[in-house]
């Protein structure tokens, strides 16, 4: 599984089977969100030096949640599963 830094499963994201993305792990960095602008996500994780949300201490937290909400409800299970 090819996980996002939020936990989204970016083998299976629609955005990339459409071609509109090459997973966050390229994009974000570079700010080229599928939605525009910046994750604000991947910005948090980035500044903590850390490789996706599970390993931060305060996983998950209300930002995560929210957007977990919103779409991809499976990415903090995805997240728990990873060391």
């Amino acid at each position: 599984m090819n996980l996002s830094v939020c936990g989204i499963d970016c083998d299976a994201c629609g955005f990339k089977l459409e071609g509109k993305c090459e997973g966050c792990r390229i994009c974000a960095p570079k700010g080229e969100c599928v939605w525009g602008g910046r994750c604000e996500i991947h910005d948090c994780a980035t500044e903590k030096n850390l490789p996706h949300c599970g390993k931060c201490k305060s996983f998950p937290c209300a930002t995560l949640e929210e957007w977990s909400a919103e779409e991809n409800p499976e990415r903090i299970d995805n997240l728990r599963t990873l060391e």
